[in-house]
Parts: structure tokens; sequence; C-alpha cells
């Protein structure tokens, strides 16, 4: 069951087509700064209620990135495992003509679990509209050289990560050059934000990935190790390094820990054991309020997801408006290192943890849309 406040959802839709089997939500959370912006995941188990808590992070974190974007996300339930590619595309079709009625005026999608740029592709031709979703593959354009897609996998959120990173280093006081990084995780943001990190001069010493952590305290060799886990499957197979068990990384003596791949991975087994100055959010909700809370207690800075990992919804604001990947990558630094220095500096001037802040911020920013448009309905 959806509980309900002051802000949204708007609307809830629930969709179906016994041709293709498919099964759909979607959650528009919050409409007030903009067209609802969200991924459609796509899993066997996905529900309603799961659709409607990540629509209402979408709501936040468009806000404090100041994107004119509201909160949505969509589910689709089925198994990419146990159906066909051809099966798939044909739900993904579904799916967008079904939701045509409030996409794009209402919501805009985007990739998301076991959805990618060619899903988007799909979904934008049995739509209708270009606009109707975001990290579209770079070779689809209105016209040449117009309005292209910027697909995810130019690696957004993880070079946001990394000017977070570094914007959250300085705060703390932390040279980023030469400072020690461990990141969990390395897929499509953790490898961007070690490569992005790595030029920035830090030294990253471990990285992990479903296998397990490689660690080297003297520093890794980003190319090599992308090499590695490319050619082998896995970043354990570099060498020279020790390779240990996943959760020994939050272990590790080093000044940064960037957790990018799943959630809850601090935890109260090794929130106690974590050595590190600045833990930066890369992944969604790889803490719990309460573990952040015992960071905070024990002075170690933490830089919220929705605040760190915003450079994909960025990149999706660009996309929209049709702005090239270059334009893309600036705007993504910009509203990046500006958000995170405003969170931290109220966080520090407030003397509460940043999470706090962010959600102060975001909220605020959003009452006073609603209050706006309000005003406007009435006049």
């Amino acid at each position: 069951m959806i509980n309900g406040d002051e802000f949204g959802p708007e609307k809830v839709l629930e969709v179906f087509d016994h041709k293709t089997g498919m099964h759909g939500f979607v959650c528009i959370d919050n409409t007030a700064l903009g067209p609802a912006k969200g991924g459609i995941r796509m899993t066997p188990n996905v529900t309603v209620e799961e659709v409607a808590k990540l629509a209402r992070t979408m709501t936040w974190k468009c806000a404090l990135a100041s994107l004119p974007f509201g909160g949505g996300k969509s589910g689709i339930v089925a198994d990419p495992k146990k159906i066909s590619p051809d099966q798939k595309m044909a739900i993904i079709r579904s799916f967008a003509a079904a939701i045509k009625p409030v996409c794009p005026s209402k919501y805009i999608a985007a990739p998301d679990i076991n959805t990618s740029e060619k899903e988007m592709e799909e979904f934008v031709r049995a739509n209708g509209s270009f606009r109707s979703a975001t990290g579209k593959p770079s070779n689809l354009c209105v016209a040449p050289g117009v309005k292209c897609g910027i697909p995810h996998e130019y690696g957004s959120t993880g070079f946001g990560v990394a000017h977070a990173t570094a914007i959250a280093a300085e705060h703390a006081k932390l040279s980023l050059k030469y400072a020690s990084v461990a990141i969990e995780g390395y897929g499509n943001v953790g490898v961007f934000a070690a490569g992005h990190l790595a030029k920035m001069g830090a030294k990253i010493v471990a990285v992990s990935d479903s296998r397990g952590c490689i660690y080297n305290k003297t520093g890794l060799d980003i190319t090599k190790l992308s090499r590695i886990k490319q050619e082998t499957g896995s970043v354990i197979n570099y060498a020279p390094g020790n390779v240990l068990q996943n959760e020994k990384l939050f272990e590790l003596d080093v000044d940064i820990i960037i957790p990018s791949a799943v959630p809850d991975v601090i935890n109260r087994h090794n929130v106690e054991k974590i050595k590190s100055k600045l833990v930066v959010e890369a992944a969604n909700i790889p803490a719990t309020p309460e573990m952040e809370e015992i960071m905070y207690q024990r002075g170690i800075l933490v830089v919220p997801d929705f605040v760190a990992n915003a450079g994909g919804v960025i990149s999706s604001y660009a996309e929209y408006k049709g702005e090239n990947p270059t334009r893309m990558f600036q705007m993504v630094e910009k509203r990046i290192n500006k958000n995170t220095k405003i969170v931290l500096d109220e966080a520090k001037k407030k003397k509460i943890k940043p999470r706090d802040a962010a959600m102060e911020i975001a909220v605020k920013r959003v009452k006073n849309a609603m209050e706006k448009r309000k005003g406007n309905n009435s006049a």
C-alpha cells in the first residue's frame, strides 16, 4: 500500500496487455518543478510500492540538482532471463504505448535495472515522441547532429561522483591528490568514478565486484584493471594485489570509501570498523539513516546518495534539452560541484548531517514550486 502525503504521489498507473504479457506501473510522485523523471526497471518482483518509493527519491534528487523535473519511476513485472529478446522488446513497446496519456507530458522515462539504451530506442519509437525517454543511443537523432541520445554508458553518474568526492575532500581538509580510495562495485558507476578520480590524482587502492575485492596499498593501475575485468570477468584477477572478501573493503585503512553497487553494504556489522574520513554514496541507499548517524557521530563525512549520484539525471536533462555530450559533462560538473558545496556548507553551518541538510534544501525547493503553482492556478 502506498502512503501519500502533501508531496504525492500525484498519479499512479497500472497497465496490462494480455497479448504481450505486459504488466507495469508508473508512479508520478510530484510535478511541481516539471515533468516527473525516472527510469524503467524490469524485474520479476517489482511492485507498485517499490516504484513509488523510488519515485519519491527522484523528487528530491531532481530538486536538489536544480532541475526542472519532478520525481517519477516505473516498473515492468518480467524476468528478462526467462523471456526472449524479442519478447522483451515487445513488452517495452506495449508499455510505451500504454502510458502515452502521461508520457512525455507528465512522465519521462530512462534506463534502470534490466533496461538500457536499446530499450529506450524501442520505447520512444513506440511512444511516438523523441522526448518520452532519455538514455537513448547516441546515433538516434531527430536530425543529423541535432538532439541526439546520450546513453548512460557515457558514465555521467561516475563522473559526477568523482566531482562530488573532490568537493567533499576539500571540505574535509583532505588532499585528494594521493588520497587512498576504496570503491565497492566496479560497474557502470564505479568504473567511471575510479577513472576520473585517478586522473585527479587520487590513489585507487581497492576495488570490488561480485567475486571479491582486489587490494594493493600502493595503488591500482585503472587502465589495466579495466582490461582485466573485461577479459576475465572479475577484478580479482588483477596482479599484483591481495584478494579479499568483499566485506573487508570497508575495514581497510583508506581515506575515502565509495560504495557504488548495492544497498545496505554499510551496516551494523561493519559501521564501527570503517577507518575512512570520507564516504561518498555513489549507490542508492548503501547505508540506512541509522548507519549514517553512527558515522556522523564518529566524525566521518558522508555525502548522501541523492547528492553524489545525481550525474545521471543531470545527463538526462542535458539530453532532454538537446545538448551534446561535451555540454552534458560541463553541466554535470557545474551542478554537482555547486550542490555538493551548498549541502556540505549548510550541514557544517547548522551542525547537522549532510543528508538532513540536503533534505531541507530539496523539500524547500519543492514546497516553493508547489506554492507557486497553487498561486498560478488560483489567479
